[in-house]
């Protein structure tokens, strides 16, 4: 069966955050280095049936993007979220 790449998305705090589950081994080094504690594990299996990550079990996220920046799959998106009014 092929693995598929669609995104579970999140709006969390100041950004969208995408995880890829086909990509995520579970390794945990998103959970770690995350500054405000909001990534924990989730109910959903990744490519080799290890949980995958989520956000909302801490603070708001802040969109530092240090999860996808340590992420070795590249398994996590974070797409900031523009607070700024248009005039």
């Amino acid at each position: 069966m092929p693995v598929k790449f669609k995104a579970i998305t999140t709006k969390n705090g100041k950004a969208y955050f995408h995880n890829f589950p086909g990509l995520c081994k579970g390794c945990g080094l998103c959970i770690e280095k995350c500054p405000v504690d909001t990534i924990g594990w989730s109910e959903h299996l990744g490519v080799y049936g290890t949980p995958t990550v989520e956000p909302g079990h801490g603070q708001d996220c802040i969109a530092c993007m240090m999860c996808q920046l340590v992420c070795p799959d590249c398994a996590i998106l974070i797409e900031k979220i523009n607070t700024k009014k248009k005039d």
